[in-house]
């Protein structure tokens, strides 16, 4: 069997971007109009740069070629949709502010917000610090309806995370005090819930009848999504340090895959848990003291036939779903999902980088390095990118100190930028042509 092939980063070059950008034009590329090959994708050619990318000189040449933009009207979980493969949504050229509203309480010193947004049937939802939920109209922000999750009892445990999935006219959510609830998405009328002893840090996904839910010490459960019932477990190995988040896991129609914060990855049958194969992405060049932290904080990806999948020991793999071989390994450290787009995947690093890898065999096709730390001349307050997303022709990220930024998905070019009301700390969404933003202040932002 041949070794899979094995890219390493370098450093990039740095744009320390000049964020004071018009707020009346953010997000608007000056490129021309793309053409699209006879299936629908857009084919473009790579523009000459007067600056050296930190790439792969030999595939410096190799057109970047993106899936047509498509309307989604839904973002019903954690990555999108099941498999975590959004792939390329629409997104209108010039965006302006179309409402805020408030959700509730916003980061505080020992508790986070740690998962974002979800949307669908025109309803937006999200969670504030304290675990509450609460449903906003798409169109306009007005609020719908909001519950708390957890018993008075509940509240007096120290606790946070959790998130949220849509499904079939319901919204199952998770709770950092261990709890599993399934919600009525139109009302908030609680239908059933499943308690638990071990906190949930991250959101829930479900798909074939199942919610599948990862705890704080490194369990699957499989729940009946009809009645809250526990099908099947499958446990990882525990791990005491990690981040604050845990990835979603991904559902393909009939395999699920576990991403845990030990490194492991774990592919399982959806119906009854039977593990199929399992890696760890747990080997690191990084000279850091936090490279040892081999959490996989970022959501699997299940993209035709391959697992592709990032930790923060800097280890990204593109896996045969099948067989559970690495056709490809990266040395690339993130916390983030990576987007996967035709035969092309972008991500963000732990180092404030965005690139573009080729899905053939994980070389690197472009790096743009975006602010570090605030006071960048003292390397001082170090910034966290969160995304991106992949719509209307641009990647999107924002940041934990404010701001939300375009790149080009072709070129790596930094294209405009907005600063939002407060930091962000968990990725944006877009749905209907609508840019969300949780903000760390326990506010939604949406842009159109």
């Amino acid at each position: 069997m041949n070794a899979p092939a094995r890219v390493i980063i370098r450093s990039g070059l740095i744009l320390t971007t000049a964020l004071a950008l018009s707020a009346c034009s953010w997000f608007k590329s000056d490129k021309p109009k793309q053409k699209y090959d006879d299936e629908g994708r857009e084919r473009i050619s790579i523009l000459t740069s007067t600056q050296t990318l930190d790439a792969d000189s030999a595939i410096s040449g190799l057109p970047v070629v993106l899936p047509r933009p498509y309307v989604n009207r839904n973002w019903a979980v954690e990555g999108g949709n099941p498999s975590h493969t959004p792939q390329h949504v629409a997104l209108g050229e010039q965006l302006s502010l179309a409402w805020r509203r408030n959700i509730g309480p916003g980061n505080e010193k020992y508790r986070r917000m740690v998962t974002g947004p979800v949307a669908a049937d025109g309803k937006v939802f999200a969670i504030d610090v304290k675990g509450d939920v609460t449903a906003v109209s798409l169109s306009d922000g007005r609020t719908l309806w909001s519950t708390e999750i957890d018993t008075p009892d509940e509240r007096s445990k120290v606790g946070f995370g959790g998130g949220a999935a849509y499904a079939d006219g319901n919204l199952y959510v998770t709770s950092g005090r261990g709890l599993v609830v399934a919600l009525d998405a139109s009302n908030g009328r609680e239908l059933w819930r499943y308690s638990g002893l071990v906190p949930f840090r991250g959101a829930p996904t479900v798909g074939g009848g199942r919610v599948y839910a990862v705890t704080h010490d490194n369990q699957m459960l499989a729940l009946d999504a009809d009645d809250g019932s526990l099908v099947w477990d499958q446990v990882g190995i525990a791990e005491s340090a990690g981040m604050l988040g845990a990835a979603s896991p991904a559902f393909d129609g009939a395999t699920v895959i576990m991403a845990l914060s030990s490194g492991e990855l774990i592919a399982l049958r959806g119906g009854n848990g039977r593990v199929l194969w399992q890696d760890a992405l747990s080997s690191s060049r990084r000279l850091t003291p936090l490279a040892t932290l081999a959490d996989i904080d970022g959501a699997p990806v299940i993209d035709r036939g391959k697992v592709y999948a990032l930790s923060h020991a800097g280890s990204m793999v593109a896996i045969d779903m099948r067989t559970g071989e690495r056709s490809w390994e990266a040395d690339v450290a993130g916390v983030n999902m990576p987007v996967i787009a035709g035969s092309f995947g972008f991500l963000t690093t732990i180092d404030g980088q965005i690139i573009c890898v080729a899905l053939g065999d994980g070389r690197i096709r472009w790096v743009t390095q975006l602010q570090r730390f605030q006071d960048q001349e003292k390397r001082r307050d170090l910034i966290k990118w969160n995304g991106p997303v992949l719509a209307g022709d641009r990647l999107l990220v924002t940041s934990s100190h404010g701001y939300a930024m375009s790149v080009s998905p072709y070129t790596g070019e930094v294209l405009s930028g907005i600063k939002l009301p407060a930091g962000a700390s968990t990725p944006p969404i877009v749905v209907d042509g609508t840019f969300i933003v949780l903000t760390d202040a326990g506010e939604l932002v949406a842009y159109r």
